[in-house]
């Protein structure tokens, strides 16, 4: 029986799963195996959410193996409260990279904020084009994200703020069972810190609550200080952090 820490962390990594699709997917003794031609951690790393009955050892030796069969670099998503996969690990030559933490607040008290803002219901072109011009994705990037989109199968929102006819802010989100996950926040390099990145979560959270949400939630690099600036400043609380270890 898990406690209910982690039965918390479980609805949320499957939460993850849905709304950050993998474009393939290996079931492995309760492990997760995903696979998205190396685009982003999320979608190209093993999680381990489930009781497993195989020894860890033999399973790691495998992920290795298979990760290595498809051309990638084996990556471990490690939650609070794996320390003893964290040892393993580390014992292995794998080193940690972004810790990131999972961030909840509660709704009801958002309003729809002010400004020039657009919500479409499937990721539109003008939206894509937006989204990676200010992330800097390439080709390659592009068009993997493209197929991951084609995958989902949740309620999502895409949300454009424009300023005089020109989309200068973009975001995202997920929702499902109650929550909605605020994601792909990125504002155009020229209007950084002039208050963007609050309108567009204020934004998505009002368009989530009409829509029946009661919390929104989201996952930020701990070292990322303006994120985690403007997180904090709007009310969201940590609940628990996870980090990727990773082979080179």
């Amino acid at each position: 029986m898990k406690n209910n820490n982690q039965q918390v962390i479980i609805l949320f990594e499957e939460m993850t799963l849905n709304a950050h699709v993998a474009l393939n997917i290996m079931q492995y003794d309760g492990w997760i195996l995903k696979f998205s031609e190396g685009h982003t951690n999320r979608a190209n790393s093993v999680s381990m959410i489930y009781p497993s009955t195989i020894s860890v050892n033999e399973k790691i030796q495998n992920c290795e193996k298979i990760y290595s069969e498809q051309n990638l670099p084996c990556v471990f998503k490690l939650t609070d409260g794996d320390d003893q996969m964290m040892k393993l690990l580390t014992e292995r030559g794998y080193k940690e990279v972004t810790p990131t933490d999972v961030m909840v607040r509660g709704i009801d008290d958002i309003t729809m904020p002010e400004g020039d803002i657009t919500f479409y219901n499937k990721p539109v072109e003008e939206w894509l084009c937006a989204y990676f011009e200010y992330e800097g994705f390439g080709q390659k990037s592009q068009a993997t994200y493209r197929r991951m989109l084609d995958k989902l199968c949740i309620k999502t929102d895409y949300l454009a703020i424009r300023e005089h006819g020109k989309i200068i802010a973009v975001a995202s989100s997920a929702t499902e069972r109650g929550y909605m996950l605020i994601q792909n926040v990125v504002v155009h390099p020229d209007y950084r810190r002039k208050g963007y990145g609050k309108l567009l979560c204020k934004a998505l959270m009002s368009k989530g609550k009409s829509d029946g949400a009661k919390k929104a939630w989201l996952q930020v690099v701990q070292t990322n200080e303006g994120a985690y600036k403007l997180y904090d400043g709007l009310g969201f609380k940590k609940v628990y952090a996870y980090r990727y270890l990773k082979k080179e």
